[in-house]
């Protein structure tokens, strides 16, 4: 039996809790990890729970103070609130303006992070490597199965260097110099197809996106579609290939039953996103510190500026993977396909092959 190769999780991943200060312009606050590891993040995710308000994306890769919202398709932001990447967390202040600093700092408002950590750098010119077609530039953690990968338009079909060395099963992309929706390539529903992570639509036929290629251990294709490939436009791509114990992309079967179905991870997950990719539903997120407990894990919504919902069971977080505690279509529809991502809080079983206390 192949056991994992990443005992703690939480060098590659954490959630984190933060209470905002930003009373004025000038304001700052480092926040600091609270697990065993330091770790150093490219890619931090914020949302706000008490308010409505956009989430924010920030990564190495783009650099401080550039945020893209996955609630909509808006062109990427500049001058927000993430001013560093630190060795054991992040800095958050106002960005240029007193209005910036809602969507990461404002004072006495609860917020909500997901980070992960790439932390080698990579650029490949493809004439020169003859790697892809077109040139690509990024952050990458074999290790951990990620990589942050950024790239420019042709308009025509065309294979970009991903950093990884294993083939990804799921690929987020977004435009970051014009509006347009988050293209979501993912394993479990063919890269013939795609979903959005801005929006509630099913899965439905998108041969342009992926040009209904399967990616490689070392490009990703991108076919004619303006959301991965609008000539001169500029890109980003957050790419995952699965780590057993420590990550997993894959999907299951509603049954409409209270007592839903118990989904195999071969791990305790920090954080799982789920869509229904069989009907038009909001994406569902969930992570093991607000609140973290069964039977109470609250939830947020990618595609949504909603607060947090604390009013309503949805799953419950299991040593070895996760079950579903709803009838709700978001979750649950009797024969819908749902696919989700989630990265583990600790393996089911340790690179020594000794199992994880139940939970």
């Amino acid at each position: 039996m192949a056991y994992t190769t990443i005992d703690n999780p939480e060098l590659y991943f954490q959630a984190k809790l933060f209470t905002g200060n930003g009373s004025v312009a000038s304001s700052t606050q480092s926040i600091t990890f609270d697990g065993s590891e330091d770790m150093q993040p490219d890619w931090v995710w914020f949302k706000k729970r008490d308010t409505a308000e956009d989430h924010e994306l920030f990564d190495s890769v783009r650099g401080v103070q550039k945020a893209i919202d996955s609630n909509n398709t808006n062109a990427e932001a500049t001058g927000r609130g993430l001013t560093s990447f630190n060795s054991d967390g992040f800095t958050v202040g106002n960005g240029s303006s007193a209005g910036n600093q809602g969507p990461t700092n404002e004072i006495n408002k609860t917020f909500v992070t997901w980070n992960w950590k790439a932390g080698t750098s990579f650029t490949n010119d493809a004439s020169s490597t003859g790697i892809g077609s077109i040139d690509s530039a990024g952050s990458v953690n074999n290790d951990a199965g990620i990589s942050i990968c950024t790239h420019t338009g042709t308009g025509s079909t065309a294979t970009i260097k991903h950093g990884l060395s294993t083939a990804p099963k799921m690929i987020i992309t977004k435009k970051r110099s014009a509006t347009g929706g988050w293209q979501v390539g993912h394993e479990s529903i063919g890269w013939g197809n795609g979903v959005y992570l801005n929006d509630t639509d099913a899965s439905t036929g998108d041969a342009g996106a992926w040009n209904s290629t399967a990616p490689t251990s070392s490009i990703f294709t991108v076919g004619n579609s303006s959301f991965t490939n609008q000539s001169s436009a500029t890109y980003v791509s957050y790419i995952f290939a699965e780590k057993q114990g420590y990550s997993k992309f894959s999907s299951y079967t509603g049954n409409g039953n209270a007592d839903g179905s118990f989904i195999y991870t071969g791990q305790k997950s920090a954080f799982i996103i789920v869509k229904n990719t069989s009907s038009s539903t909001n994406w569902e997120m969930f992570d093991n510190k607000r609140v973290g407990y069964n039977e109470s894990n609250w939830h947020l919504k990618p595609n949504s500026t909603d607060a947090e919902d604390v009013g309503t069971v949805r799953l419950d977080i299991l040593s070895n993977g996760f079950k579903i505690r709803t009838t709700g279509s978001n979750l649950n529809t009797s024969g819908n396909t749902y696919i989700y991502m989630a990265f583990a809080e600790s393996p089911f079983t340790n690179s020594n092959g000794i199992p994880n206390n139940a939970r």
